[in-house]
């Protein structure tokens, strides 16, 4: 059994809190009717009040809000085992995090339009098992492959230029560290989409392409950013403060370099889009994954929760229609029953 909404269990306090509100109430009439004169002549005048009545409706109330509180949780309980068989391919996301990637050639910015792309992607895909990879001068291991989507989106909404230290982009230490997420004798079909805006201060790009492409990789190439270019703004709180310079003390005009994912993408057969447009994008991965052979690589046993939140609420709703008609007047034949030793 697992329960969906554990918060609500919080309001269990309540239930403590209504006996403490119903044993001061009990104490508050005790105390008035001792003022208004002896208990057993208050008794006597009023022979129809039971004393286990009120005791019982206490509890018939908090029985109902005790369903109403389990109706809230939701417990959900595994009815069945089935086999659920996964088929694609293994994807791995390359994002480049190198600081031209803040220019806003592109809105936002040219990070912030490739994290909309690669969550975009990852909303059309099914099965298939991703990882994220973040690089600038150097590369670094973000997620690992998975199936986890969320998560993906969790981590890969958090990146940011901070998270590679190392300064300038390298496009060889990108792909080559994606190559090491594939299994090299897997049969599982190996996609690679890196993500750049293509500016690379490495020479060894290509030659990495080579090497993914005995490995079986396919690498499919986003640009993003114009041919036009950019500067680099740099901000504190949001408020630009200047603008990224060179050596020269000049201002840094960052272009898109499209030849240079086009030649990288057909090493490996692989394809280049333009990234400046969402649906343009999504649509020609879409387009391309269908094309690539899927093969089954997970199979796992789920359990199938079923949930039994409507027991629970079906349940209090009953008693609180019960309390209804539940008075502090003795019962008739329970009076006659006398098991509470009330008539002397």
């Amino acid at each position: 059994m697992e329960l969906d909404e554990k918060i609500y269990l919080y309001l269990l306090f309540i239930l403590p809190l209504v006996v403490l509100l119903f044993l001061l109430n009990m104490y508050w009439k005790r105390k008035k009717q001792k003022e208004f004169g002896d208990l057993d002549i208050i008794k006597k005048l009023s022979p129809e009040h039971s004393v286990f009545k009120p005791a019982f409706k206490l509890a018939v109330l908090l029985l109902a809000l005790l369903g109403l509180i389990f109706g809230l949780v939701n417990p959900k309980i595994g009815t069945k085992m089935e086999t659920v068989k996964r088929e694609g391919i293994d994807i791995v996301f390359a994002m480049d995090v190198s600081k031209s990637m803040l220019a806003e050639d592109v809105a936002p910015n040219r990070l912030e339009k490739s994290k909309q792309v690669v969550s975009q992607i990852i909303n059309q895909l099914g099965s298939d098992r991703i990882g994220i990879v973040a690089y600038a001068g150097s590369a670094f291991p973000v997620l690992p492959i998975t199936t986890d989507y969320s998560v993906a989106k969790m981590f890969l909404q958090s990146m940011n230029t901070d998270i590679v230290s190392s300064r300038g982009t390298s496009l060889e230490e990108a792909i080559r560290l994606s190559a090491t997420y594939f299994e090299e004798k897997s049969k599982t079909s190996k996609l690679l989409i890196l993500i750049s805006d293509g500016e690379d201060h490495s020479e060894g790009a290509q030659a990495a392409a080579e090497e993914a492409n005995k490995l079986g990789m396919r690498i499919i190439t986003i640009g993003i950013g114009t041919e036009k270019g950019g500067t680099i703004p740099l901000k504190i709180n949001g408020v630009v403060q200047s603008y990224q310079r060179d050596r020269n003390d000049e201002v840094v005009i960052t272009k898109l370099n499209q030849p240079g994912l086009e030649l990288i993408a057909k090493e490996t057969k692989g394809g280049y889009v333009s990234g400046n447009n969402t649906k343009q994008v999504v649509e020609y991965i879409k387009k391309t994954l269908d094309t690539i052979q899927k093969t089954e690589f997970e199979s796992t046993q789920m359990a199938d929760f079923q949930s039994q939140f409507q027991w629970f609420l079906g349940l209090a709703f009953v008693l609180l229609f019960l309390d209804l008609f539940l008075l502090e007047k003795k019962t008739s034949w329970v009076k006659k029953l006398n098991l509470f030793n009330e008539e002397k």
